[in-house]
């Protein structure tokens, strides 16, 4: 497929800890708050991102195709395989031998896979297509 490469998979697995402190303030962008008026408690960005620990998986994007989306290269998805496709969703697809990420366009029984970059192109599902919706992304990591 044109600009398509393939994403890099990964398996969740048991979480080791009872999870990060959260300064739970409301951080500020502005001028900072003081230390006192903030309260500690553990989070656990398993419990917060994976919601279906059987059907969940990582990926890794690869690409440009998504970054309208806020999907940048080498970003970490977490994707539900047992989320119903639908419209507008963002999904991971196999399509005629890659994984592909894309958003879902669906109208009257015709799937469109829409890149989030005006540089690649939509990309109409046929019969002739060896496709199937792997996955729905639910969040997006990313490092900064």
């Amino acid at each position: 497929m044109n600009g398509t490469k393939n994403l890099t998979f990964f398996t969740p697995k048991a979480s080791s800890g009872n999870g990060a402190v959260l300064v739970d303030v409301g951080i500020s962008a502005g001028f900072p708050s003081p230390a006192d008026d903030f309260r500690e408690t553990r989070i656990s960005l398993d419990d917060e991102l994976i919601h279906n620990k059987d059907a969940t998986f990582f990926a890794k994007v690869k690409g440009q195709s998504m970054i309208d989306a806020g999907l940048d290269d080498n970003d970490l998805l977490v994707i539900d395989r047992s989320l119903e496709p639908t419209n507008n969703k963002i999904a991971v697809c196999f399509l005629d031998g890659d994984f592909t990420v894309k958003r879902l366009r669906v109208e009257r029984n015709e799937v469109w896979l829409q890149p989030e970059n005006p540089n690649y192109p939509i990309i109409k599902i046929t019969e002739e297509n060896d496709f199937m919706i792997w996955g729905i992304v639910t969040s997006v990591i990313k490092k900064v």
